[in-house]
């Protein structure tokens, strides 16, 4: 979806600046990371392979927590599952109940 597609609620320039610098930043660090441990793994470079762990678990893991974001997220409202209105229900009372709670 485009950019501003989730206006008024998360806007054009967030959008754009998640996706084109934050997220794109962990992709290209995540890929030079594993460029650096496919190198390491060949000359058998025990001490770099262990030192490339943090740039892969960081970078890793915000690529996923990226990817998880924009999956999660859709210009389309929608209710929420019967498993996830059940557990708001039973921690807030009511769905309303944890709207008004969250913002």
């Amino acid at each position: 979806y485009d950019y501003a597609a989730l206006e008024p609620i998360i806007c054009r320039e967030i959008m754009e600046l998640y996706h084109q610098k934050h997220h794109q930043t962990y992709v290209n660090n995540l890929n030079a990371a594993e460029e650096q441990l496919q190198e390491a793994l060949q000359k058998n470079d025990a001490s770099k392979i262990i030192a490339l762990g943090g740039a892969l678990k960081f970078n890793g893991g915000g690529h996923i927590n990226h990817t998880i974001f924009w999956n999660n997220l859709s210009p389309e409202r929608s209710d929420p599952s019967k498993e996830l209105k059940e557990a708001l229900e039973k921690r807030f009372g009511s769905f309303e109940n944890f709207k008004k709670e969250l913002s």
